[in-house]
């Protein structure tokens, strides 16, 4: 009893001391993140944000986004980038130039950067790369329904949180013996408090009543033991929201017959990517469902579920509703309500309206059909500019 009230009040020194860091990429994240960057941005009438494509329909995708905000006048500035490892237009000086760009905008807006199976002599690939030196420690999955559109369960509003610096995909991997692999799951008491304490803070911030953490604590005692523990500490310290646990296995046969016992999931790396997944396939698969990654001073904003889709490569079929969705997140991040209400509005109106579905939604239309369909909401006249909130 001593050692876990001990434990206990480590646990509340430590997350005082990470709250401000760990806090600041939601909320009021711009005003404070990119006050000193905001005051050049504004001063040209615009803030800058890094883009980078990515792989297979990612530079379509793009393309679709930078045609909504031209057609919407929205004050946002992309500084493009391009990272591949399949399209052999990846390196350390690219990663580099990357990370600057990020250093300046702060937020970043990206496609799948697809990562090859084949080994060639590095076993972390650049995108995981990028997310540990900008120590992307949050990956943030909002799965809601979206209106008119059916699936077997409607209705759906559920938020999956993940860390992603560490666990199963920690590249830590060697042969020990001949046909003998070794692969290493790395948990730490600092990064669980953390993501744990990222979950119950977006819980609180957004009105959520339940945190579930998602573990395997059964098996792996250790691991995930540790996960578990610093996750119970940390719930201790939000009496008002409810707080439960349940295995992997389990979670995932209970996301798919009653996906409405959950609201808020945490979990380590690996299981958050598979849950990430399976939650999409409810809603109406990859390309309906955004997602955004934070630390104490970057924001990230992507498809919540990261396909690159490539057999639909340069034929025009991409749905572009997660990643329109995922840039009206990005606008409101930055404090530009009016036009990330404006985009996310108009996708929502042609998805309702169900007269233009791409075929992974069960139509014909194409991904310049969807955008021509969104802009046509707006009516013949552009968006006016609205200038961003001081």
């Amino acid at each position: 009893m001593a050692a876990l009230s001990a434990g206990r009040a480590a646990a509340a020194g430590l997350l005082r001391a990470q709250s401000l860091g760990a806090w600041r990429a939601l909320g009021t994240s711009a005003a404070l993140l990119q006050q000193a960057q905001a005051k050049s941005h504004r001063a040209e009438g615009t803030f800058q944000v890094t883009m980078l494509p990515g792989d297979g329909v990612g530079p379509e995708l793009m393309h679709a986004v930078k045609e909504v905000f031209k057609a919407g006048n929205v004050p946002v500035i992309f500084d493009e980038h391009h990272l591949s490892e399949v399209q052999n237009m990846a390196s350390e000086e690219k990663l580099d130039r990357v990370v600057d760009s990020m250093k300046e905008s702060k937020v970043a807006i990206i496609g799948k950067i697809h990562t090859p199976m084949e080994y060639k002599g590095d076993l972390a690939s650049y995108d995981m790369r990028l997310r540990r030196k900008l120590d992307l420690f949050a990956n943030v999955v909002h799965v809601k329904s979206l209106s008119g559109y059916q699936t077997r369960h409607n209705n759906l509003d559920l938020v999956i949180i993940r860390e992603q610096t560490e666990g199963e995909y920690s590249s830590l991997e060697h042969e020990s013996a001949k046909g003998v692999i070794e692969c290493l799951k790395i948990i730490t008491r600092a990064k669980s408090q953390r993501i744990a304490k990222f979950a119950f803070d977006y819980a609180t911030k957004k009105g959520r009543a339940k945190v579930t953490a998602v573990h395997k604590a059964n098996i792996m005692k250790l691991g995930d033991g540790l996960f578990l523990q610093c996750c119970k500490e940390v719930a201790e310290l939000y009496p008002k929201i409810k707080f439960d646990t349940m295995i992997i296995d389990n979670c995932c046969m209970q996301l798919v017959q009653n996906p409405y016992q959950f609201d808020v999931l945490v979990m380590p790396n690996l299981y958050g990517n598979i849950v990430d997944n399976l939650a999409a396939g409810l809603v109406g698969g990859a390309g309906v469902v955004p997602g955004e990654s934070y630390s104490a001073e970057y924001a990230v904003f992507e498809m919540g579920a990261r396909h690159p889709f490539a057999q639909a490569v340069g034929r025009n079929i991409a749905n572009p509703t997660a990643m329109l969705l995922s840039a009206s997140n990005m606008l409101r991040h930055l404090n530009l309500e009016y036009h990330s209400n404006m985009i996310s509005d108009a996708v929502k109106k042609v998805i309702k309206g169900g007269k233009v579905r791409t075929r992974d939604l069960g139509g014909y239309s194409t991904t310049s059909d969807f955008v021509k369909c969104a802009r046509r909401t707006w009516g013949a006249t552009p968006p006016p500019w609205i200038s961003p909130r001081p």
